[in-house]
């Protein structure tokens, strides 16, 4: 299956409508990286997560998978990209695993009751629930589910729409370490987050969309006091800087 390790998104716009809900983005992402979008609600970072997803083409701009296009991407590369969106993806009356093992029919995966069972441990879904309908679960158990469903390809790029929501502690420390080890192996992930002690602790790169549009300085090493100072000044400001990304130093 084709892999690809850079995409670039050139002046991305997308519009329902009359109403613009992305303007002009543009944005790199890097194997072996964690790029964290940063914004009120409306911003534009699902839209932009589902533009990066495939599901979704610009109204304008262009996106580039390595060397693909976006719609090469959406006919040839949706299977190595994860997506856990605010709606979860998951059937309500399949057991965990009847979720996973569905999943794993539509990539073609071959491995799937190990694999999923080896997944639902990894996010440490509780073994009792993984025979039971998924509507008799909690939120944080459906989260677990929905992120086990994520990582099933084992994608080389995992989208995450506020995938810490509803996670205890212990389940929070299990999806920083998910996450990390994915990097460590070549992956990209994008990961939208209103948490800002997240996006300081987890990333290698953050950028702020407000109104649409992408923006924030570089800047190196920043804590979270530091994120949230230059977060406030942007939504006070709303104007773009000069550079697209704030790259963190240690993470």
């Amino acid at each position: 299956m084709t892999s690809f390790a850079r995409i670039t998104c050139l002046g991305v716009s997308h519009s329902f409508g009359r109403k613009r809900a992305l303007s002009n983005v543009d944005l790199v992402i890097e194997a072996k990286e964690i790029t964290s979008l940063i914004g009120p609600n409306g911003a534009g970072k699902t839209t932009l997560i589902s533009i990066l997803s495939t599901l979704l083409s610009p109204s304008r701009g262009e996106v580039r998978y390595g060397d693909l296009s976006h719609g090469e991407a959406a006919a040839r590369l949706r299977g190595r990209i994860g997506l856990l969106s605010h709606s979860g993806l998951v059937y309500p009356d399949l057991s965990a695993l009847e979720n996973l093992r569905f999943t794993a029919g539509l990539y073609n995966l071959h491995d799937a009751p190990k694999r999923a069972a080896e997944l639902l441990k990894e996010v440490s879904l509780p073994e009792e629930a993984w025979r039971r309908p998924a509507r008799t679960y909690s939120r944080g158990m459906v989260q677990r589910l929905s992120l086990a469903r994520a990582l099933l390809p084992d994608p080389d790029l995992l989208l995450l729409d506020e995938p810490f929501s509803g996670l205890d502690s212990e389940a929070t420390a299990r999806l920083f370490n998910i996450l990390k080890e994915l990097r460590n192996r070549g992956r990209m992930v994008v990961l939208v987050t209103h948490d800002l002690s997240i996006a300081a602790a987890l990333s290698d790169k953050v950028a702020f969309l407000t109104g649409g549009r992408l923006m924030g300085p570089i800047e190196q090493g920043l804590d979270e006091p530091a994120l949230k100072a230059l977060y406030d000044e942007h939504l006070s400001t709303g104007q773009p800087s000069s550079s697209n990304l704030l790259e963190l130093g240690g993470s």
